[in-house]
């Protein structure tokens, strides 16, 4: 094959990757700020501003009011012509018609991208549980969607390596331009095993010599509709400042709304 053939035979690959993704889809961003939260507000908005609308969507950041009860201004509304829902926010306690607005959201095989504190994003401390009955919790929320556990941290504070998971896709399009070696975990190494035995693992963080070794990021689908979901525990401001971390979750509102083929 000739130099000029090959190059064509890759420009035309990409672009018909890029066709099957949604041009101007609609991504709606769940968070909060509070003191354990990552900064995740301003996360979000900077995710917004430098790489989500370069690539032509729109983004709309909703912010909760407080940690508990937490009620998110305008989520319900804006989740009806969402296209992609990101969730960064832990232990949330909101009105029952907002998780409902997600389920709906995951029942129509939309997808769903999770950052961090999202593996308890709905899952209150013992003992802070909502007394309000038109408050919900989602104790389900990691394991059923995520596909994941939240069992605390392997470390607290201590910084640990990144690589590929050794069952990474050699090819995986979420992978695409990214050197895991260089990527440092900064703040607590989240315990999340075991993971669902349909999701497909990307990367693998290990704290010093602790062992087991834990997974970062990962992609599968939920429910009959087949809703695609992404997850990474990395999300320290210091995480994702790193542009292969960057990378990763441009790749992966990429790969959620490209259109399976």
């Amino acid at each position: 094959m000739t130099l000029h053939r090959f190059l064509r035979l890759l420009l035309i690959s990409v672009v018909v990757f890029q066709s099957s993704a949604q041009a101007g889809a609609h991504l709606v961003c769940l968070t909060v700020e509070e003191p354990n939260n990552y900064d995740a507000v301003n996360a979000c908005r900077s995710f917004a501003e430098r790489e989500w609308r370069d690539l032509g969507h729109r983004v709309t950041l909703i912010q909760g009011n407080h940690e508990r009860p937490t009620h998110f201004e305008g989520f319900v509304e804006a989740m009806k012509s969402a296209d992609l829902l990101v969730v960064f926010v832990r232990r949330a306690t909101p009105p029952r018609e907002q998780i409902e607005a997600i389920r709906a959201h995951l029942s129509a095989g939309k997808p769903l991208l999770g950052i961090r504190t999202a593996n308890h994003a709905f899952v209150p401390l013992p003992g802070q549980s909502p007394t309000d009955p038109a408050l919900e919790t989602w104790p389900g929320f990691a394991p059923e969607v995520l596909g994941c556990q939240n069992t605390g941290y392997e470390t607290k504070v201590l910084p640990y390596r990144v690589k590929l998971h050794p069952l990474a896709p050699t090819a995986s399009p979420l992978l695409a331009g990214i050197d895991a070696s260089s990527i440092l975990g900064h703040v607590s190494l989240y315990r999340v095993l075991p993971i669902a035995a349909d999701a497909t693992p990307l990367l693998l963080g290990q704290a010093g010599s602790i062992e087991p070794a834990q997974p970062l990021a990962w992609l599968r689908t939920h429910g009959p509709a087949k809703a695609r979901i992404f997850y990474t525990s990395l999300g320290a401001p210091a995480d994702l400042g790193q542009p292969p971390v960057r990378r990763l979750i441009v790749n992966a509102v990429n790969w959620a709304l490209a259109t399976p083929r």
